[in-house]
Parts: structure tokens; sequence; C-alpha cells
């Protein structure tokens, strides 16, 4: 029986991110002039359908986070939010109808008309 405990750093969560979207978070990254920020995404209560995402850079991790490195970019879920993105993966879309990142998750039931929330 191993005693080996995880460090925060270490803990996984089910939230994958596109190589397209990693591309752009690097190139965002570098825009900034920053090497010290993650991607942080989390689920809040919210919007039409009940919760909504939050999708932002973040410069700190708390104790409870999940963090899993894409290539160098750094994804973070807070412990609240992990059961709710579980199989989640984040993309980026650039055509002329949408641009910006996407968020593809099995575990919503519905979502909103204007797509900003789901249940």
């Amino acid at each position: 029986m191993s005693t080996e405990t995880i460090a925060p750093a270490e803990r996984a969560h089910g939230v994958t991110l596109s190589e397209t979207a990693q591309q752009k978070v690097r190139s965002l990254l570098t825009q900034e002039g920053r090497d010290d920020l993650r991607l942080r995404i989390a689920v809040q209560p919210g919007g039409c359908s009940g919760l909504i995402y939050q999708l932002f850079f973040d410069e700190r991790t708390l104790d409870n986070d999940a963090v899993v490195d894409f290539d160098g970019v750094e994804v973070v879920v807070d412990q609240m939010s992990i059961p709710y993105l579980d199989g989640a993966s984040i993309d980026f879309e650039d055509t002329i109808q949408k641009q910006g990142f996407t968020i593809d998750n099995p575990n919503a039931q519905g979502s909103c008309a204007c797509g900003d929330s789901f249940s």
C-alpha cells in the first residue's frame, strides 16, 4: 500500500484542451508577456439554465485545485467544478461566424438559447 501523497499541482481533472486551444492560449500569453498564468475553468451558479462557465487566466492555484499540463499550458479546475466538467473539452473556433473558446461538456443536460449557461 502506497503512502505517497499527491501534490495539488498533480491532482488531475477530466477536462481536455485541444491543440488549437493550446496554441491560442500560448499566443495570448505571449501577447501579454506573461508566463505565470494558467487557464482556469470553473462552474458558477447563474444564467438562465442554472450554471455558467467561467474561463479566464489566473496567476494562482488554490489548495484543492486540480491542474493538468497540456504541453506547457496549465488548465486549472477547482474542486467544486470537477464533477460538472469531467469529460469536457475546450476548443477554440476561428471562423467567419464565430471566434472564441468553446466548451463541449457531456454533463450538460440542457442549455439556454444564448448558449452561455447549462443545467
